[in-house]
């Protein structure tokens, strides 16, 4: 299906029963990601799972940013009238979802915030070094975006007020310590740490989180 938003067309799918379930795939990624879990989320949840903006099968747009990409979900929550929404964010999901709390708070019911940095100062230099070895041979305006955005003030985290999992692995791209500054900026988040995963492991093309999610969102 194809929301029209902000200029642009969105792609999504909608499975499932119950309250409604946001899904938001990271950089250069597709709604497919959320495939295998979603075979088990959709029985509690009707899930949303979206493309953004110059992804997978959504529109194209000259504007490649997080504000923009933040500005179509606020835009595509209250045109499908699911706002207050539960919310699963991966990387730049993550970091899209926490922006859409922080400046529309009325959008977002739970979120469960995974992998997400507050600036590219944030990165471990060893990702760094591969993305920029990764964009030599692949240059990509959607990962340069990574290297200049986002710019969140840890102060503003503190205008989250719903319920928040934020979710890091042992091995990510940001640090452990940085990880958990992340989460102790945000009011009563709760933390997660997944032992032995990296950035995406415990969640691309995996179940491995449903049960967390459902007894999450379910509380």
């Amino acid at each position: 299906m194809l929301a029209d938003v902000n200029g642009v067309k969105l792609f999504y799918t909608m499975s499932g029963a119950g309250k409604p379930l946001l899904l938001l795939h990271g950089n250069s990624q597709n709604h497919k990601i959320f495939d295998k879990i979603s075979r088990k989320l959709k029985e509690r949840f009707t899930l949303y799972a979206l493309d953004s903006r110059n992804h997978g099968e959504s529109g194209k747009n000259d504007d490649i940013s997080y504000e923009a990409m933040t500005e179509d979900v606020h835009a595509f929550v209250n045109e499908l009238g699911i706002a207050p929404v539960n919310l699963i964010g991966f990387s730049d999901g993550a970091i899209i979802g926490a922006m859409l709390a922080m400046k529309h708070p009325g959008d977002a019911e739970k979120m469960a915030l995974l992998g997400p940095n507050l600036s590219p100062e944030d990165l471990t230099e060893e990702f760094v070094l591969w993305l920029k070895g990764i964009m030599e041979k692949h240059p990509s305006r959607l990962l340069d975006m990574i290297l200049e955005e986002p710019h969140i003030d840890p102060e503003d985290l503190k205008k989250i007020t719903c319920p928040t999992l934020v979710v890091f692995g042992d091995d990510d791209i940001v640090s452990p310590e940085k990880a958990r500054e992340i989460s102790r900026a945000i009011p009563g988040s709760e933390f997660l740490e997944m032992k032995g995963h990296g950035h995406e492991s415990h969640i691309v093309d995996n179940d491995l989180m449903a049960e967390t999610f459902i007894e999450f969102f379910e509380r």
